[in-house]
């Protein structure tokens, strides 16, 4: 009885060790831009603080789903922004900083980043789509899980957004889609 139960969970430990778990692959603003000259591909930009409740809900609920995680990876360059960060930015040739950052406040609400300021961002979480040419398409703001946010990521991807001129046009999107991932 006893080797049945050590065997038993020797095969669980081994096949817990073994399955690795999908990540995705977050980039710089500067390195995605930078990798879209060689292969372009849409950029989704996480824009996070380290002190919001929902954006490390964000992160620990969706962008660790796998089906979240694969999608991105294979059809977007994945971007982490601390929007009240201290990181230096470049962006269509414009040069974005935090002069106001206080570094005892790290962990604390700061200064809003001149990058989050130029996005219009407003909120946090905010997760920010650009274009294959790193143009601005659009933010979402708020908490999502995997089959929300799976919307976007789609509707964004097909560039399906671009025949949408109207909030109905969108309802009419949103209750037609039919999410594959798994929450």
């Amino acid at each position: 009885m006893i080797k049945k139960i050590t065997l038993g969970l020797i095969a669980i430990f081994a096949f817990s060790f073994t399955t690795v778990a999908q990540e995705i692959n977050w980039l710089t603003i500067d390195e995605a831009l930078e990798l879209q000259k060689k292969e372009p591909k849409k950029i989704f930009m996480d824009v996070y603080t380290n002190w919001c409740g929902p954006c490390i809900m964000l992160d620990k609920n969706t962008f660790h789903n796998e089906d979240v995680a694969a999608y991105i990876n294979e059809h977007y360059y994945a971007v982490k922004f601390n929007a009240e960060g201290n990181s230096t930015v470049t962006y269509k040739e414009q040069t974005f900083k935090n002069p106001n950052y206080d570094p005892a406040k790290e962990n604390k609400r700061n200064s809003a980043h001149e990058f989050s300021r130029f996005l219009q961002v407003q909120a946090y979480p905010t997760m920010v789509f650009f274009d294959e040419e790193g143009g601005f398409i659009s933010p979402i703001t708020g908490y999502l899980k995997p089959q929300q946010l799976e919307l976007y990521l789609k509707l964004f991807k097909s560039d399906d957004h671009k025949d949408m001129t109207s909030q109905e046009q969108f309802n009419e999107y949103f209750e037609a889609f039919k999410p594959s991932f798994k929450e």
